[in-house]
């Protein structure tokens, strides 16, 4: 890649306590991708797509990410095992050494927003110590103008140093590597990790806390897209669910693929400016989208690239969450801005590995809300030691660990809006069929697009015995037939040609979802209790 700057462009850290570090601020793509293959952090792919490692982390670590309890968070958090408290005292202490541990180097500064709405907009500063981590915040987080540049004032400070390692026993970490958020410095504090993720992931919680407790707006871990009329689909699922592949269609414009507000006007907004998606088994003939955005400017994670440039999206040598980065303009059939009106739709996606969800079916207000704070999805077996067979995995809200309010303030949220707009909600099982992992088979992409056509252009007919049967075991309405799908594909009892096994897993997977939500009951309303399976 020939040169295309001096990289002169820099500023001054002194007001973060960071001395005589070699700054460069506000590079473009190309710039950061030089350095990143002139220092050998990095390699060009066939494609023009710039691919790093992070190093030890490939994934989040869900377990080292802390909130400061302070004035703002002590009464409205919902502390525990996914909102661990971190000591005020302690964060200060960790910062000051993070400060000194960026003096003296070489680093990377980017300004940029979150929120396309721009009533919500957050102004964000990124100080990295890599360059493939600066990349990732372009690509991720909304791009400034050069006018918006020159009256940039941030209202978030990110500090993101992979190479520093806490001390847990004198830091408060429970490991080397941590995300701390402090609402009241608003600074999130980013070590010991070179997982990138954990930048846009630390933004998402802040938004989280944010949008509902100031701003009754509704902040969703959902893609979105517009139809030809302007009116919104909302797709919620967890990783490997669909939710980017799926909310990636050709007829309809994308809004973005994973985090959204929905104001109250009924606006629906993405957070970011990009897209950050799981390439395994990518291929252009299945995510055509996808494949065709991974180019010069965009940042594939820890794939493995051969000696002629060629990503080998099979190979998980190094981790199954192999991803990559783009900024959203790599996708031809964009919505500009990012919003979208008129929600429609909304799409909750599970890859239910155990084969007993219908592949479709439409969930009353009580349900919707009930499955929304469930989030659930499964683990597959080889997916993790000792995973011999699927288990049931919940996510409360289909993103529990960057959730800091309780799941209920979340779900009566979503609740009202289903009132105020008579929004569609539906369930979406992108597993198996036929059967569980094991014996079943992957419920087919295009089955899972025509069912989801079928809904939006309002083709399934209404909830009646003649169009609808509704699920003995889960209680839910699945329609009897659908365009383009098998009458047989839509009955998940028929597929498995075994009704004794299959009512003994459904009740197992029935009993699970129970089991889990026994520690929301306090909380929930008559409402949402009624959209629990029915008692067998």
């Amino acid at each position: 890649m020939a040169s295309t700057a001096l990289f002169t462009k820099t500023i001054s850290l002194l007001k973060y306590g960071i001395k005589n570090a070699t700054v460069h601020y506000q590079l473009d793509p190309q710039e950061l991708h030089q350095i990143c293959v002139e220092d050998d952090q990095g390699k060009t792919t066939a494609s023009g797509a710039l691919a790093i490692n992070t190093g030890k982390f490939t994934g989040r670590s869900p377990k080292d990410r802390f909130i400061v309890i302070d004035e703002l968070t002590r009464d409205e958090v919902w502390w525990g095992d996914i909102n661990i408290p971190f000591d005020k005292l302690k964060f200060n202490r960790l910062r000051e050494k993070i400060q000194t541990y960026l003096s003296d180097r070489k680093l990377f500064v980017r300004d940029a927003f979150a929120c396309a709405d721009t009533r919500y907009r957050l102004g964000i500063r990124v100080i990295n110590e890599h360059a493939w981590s600066n990349l990732f915040a372009h690509n991720m987080f909304l791009r400034p103008n050069e006018e918006e540049l020159e009256g940039f004032k941030e209202d978030w400070l990110i500090l993101h140093a992979p190479g520093f390692k806490a001390n847990p026993e004198i830091d408060g970490t429970r490991q080397e590597n941590f995300a701390i958020i402090s609402f009241e410095e608003k600074t999130i504090l980013i070590g010991g990790t070179g997982y990138t993720g954990e930048i846009k992931k630390g933004i998402f919680s802040v938004l989280n806390f944010l949008l509902p407790t100031q701003q009754h707006t509704l902040p969703m871990h959902c893609s979105a897209n517009a139809g030809q009329s302007g009116e919104t689909a909302i797709f919620f699922g967890l990783s490997g669910t669909g939710k980017t592949t799926l909310s990636a269609d050709p007829t309809r414009k994308l809004i973005g693929d994973d985090e959204h507000g929905w104001t109250p006007d009924n606006t629906v907004f993405n957070f970011e400016g990009g897209c950050y998606a799981k390439v395994i088994n990518l291929s252009e003939e299945q995510e055509p989208d996808i494949f065709r955005a991974i180019q010069e400017g965009a940042l594939l994670e820890n794939v493995i690239v051969d000696d002629n440039q060629k990503v080998d999206y099979t190979n998980t040598s190094i981790t199954q969450n192999t991803r990559v980065s783009y900024p959203i303009h790599h996708i031809n059939n964009i919505q500009v801005p990012s919003t979208g009106q008129k929600p429609k739709h909304i799409f909750f996606l599970t890859a239910d590995a155990f084969g007993v969800l219908p592949p479709i079916s439409k969930l009353t207000p009580g349900q919707a809300a009930y499955h929304f704070i469930s989030g659930y999805t499964a683990k597959i077996a080889g997916t993790e030691a000792g995973v011999t067979e699927p288990i049931p995995s919940f996510s409360a809200c289909f993103g529990a660990p960057f959730m800091p309010l309780h799941p209920t303030r979340y779900a009566e949220m979503l609740i009202a809006k289903m009132k105020e707009t008579g929004v569609n909600v539906w369930l979406i099982n992108t597993g198996w069929t036929g059967g569980p992992y094991g014996i079943g088979k992957r419920m087919a992409l295009k089955y899972t697009r025509a069912m989801i056509n079928a809904a939006l252009h309002n083709e399934l007919g209404e909830i009646t015995q003649k169009d609808y049967h509704i699920h003995s075991v889960f209680g839910v309405a699945q329609p009897r037939t659908c365009p383009g799908v098998p009458d047989s594909v839509l009955s998940p009892r028929q597929t498995w040609n075994n009704d004794e096994g299959y009512y003994k897993t459904a009740h197992k997977l029935a009993a699970a979802f129970k089991a889990n939500f026994k520690k929301y009951e306090a909380y929930a309303s008559d409402v949402i209790m009624a959209g629990q399976p029915p008692s067998k």
